[in-house]
């Protein structure tokens, strides 16, 4: 486990057992390194899962505040990364698995053509993932990318990370991501793999993710039980 995990589920069990009480500030971030033996990067990081997970609220110059509940009672994720959940998660300490339900060779919809910015004649991994969070179905993700630009993936990579996959073999970098966040109905995969009933409301993050060269390499459809996974930003710049 990194440091600053373990530096994260420290602070996370004081909390919890009322070493630092709600309304009370943590040690500040020299103590913290000086107690830990870390550096300031790797304390900061650690705080900034907590704030994430709305335990704590940090501001430069006032400290971090313990807060006297968290702000969510479901997984959250931030909705300004693109890291791939198994990153998130584990910045998280959940346990995530996952099951592959379509993985296929196929040619791009108009759609997919469009948003990945193909021709008709680029083949494309068709994709379709059920996310299981602690045990618990909590996301379907579609996924669709060029063959050539993610090629060798396999149903093991795919049961694992593909975004580990993409930096780590594959030594992709990546230039940014554009998400749009909608709520949608419960469509006959929804009902089936995350157990909503038809009336139940969908959250779906829709993305395309870039390389650095510019190209898309993921268009991208996750669909999250409404009660089960959300999304935050945290903004402190205006308050």
């Amino acid at each position: 486990m990194p440091k600053y995990e373990e530096i994260a589920d420290t602070l996370r069990q004081r909390i919890k057992q009322g070493i630092y009480p709600a309304n009370s500030l943590l040690p500040n971030q020299v103590e913290l390194v000086e107690e830990f033996d870390a550096s300031r990067m790797t304390v900061k990081k650690a705080i900034t899962i907590l704030t994430m997970e709305g335990l704590v609220f940090a501001r430069r110059g006032a400290g971090t505040k313990v807060l006297d509940h968290s702000f969510w009672n479901k997984n959250t994720a931030p909705a300004d990364q693109y890291r791939g959940m198994s990153f998130d998660l584990a910045d998280a300490n959940q346990t995530l698995t996952s099951k592959v339900i379509t993985f296929k060779v196929t040619f791009p919809s108009p759609e997919v053509k469009e948003r990945l910015t193909l021709n008709a004649q680029q083949p494309v991994y068709e994709i379709i993932r059920l996310r299981i969070v602690d045990g618990v179905n909590s996301v379907l993700e579609h996924t669709y990318m060029p063959v050539n630009l993610a090629p060798g993936l396999t149903d093991e990579i795919l049961e694992n990370s593909i975004y580990s996959y993409l930096k780590k073999d594959l030594h992709l970098t990546f230039a940014g991501a554009f998400r749009n966040i909608q709520a949608d109905k419960a469509d006959k995969y929804d009902q089936e793999y995350l157990e909503c009933a038809p009336t139940d409301p969908v959250l779906e993050v829709e993305q395309v993710v870039y390389l650095d060269s510019g190209q898309p390499i993921e268009y991208s459809r996750s669909r999250n039980r409404y009660d089960r996974r959300g999304y935050t930003y945290l903004d402190v710049n205006n308050c």
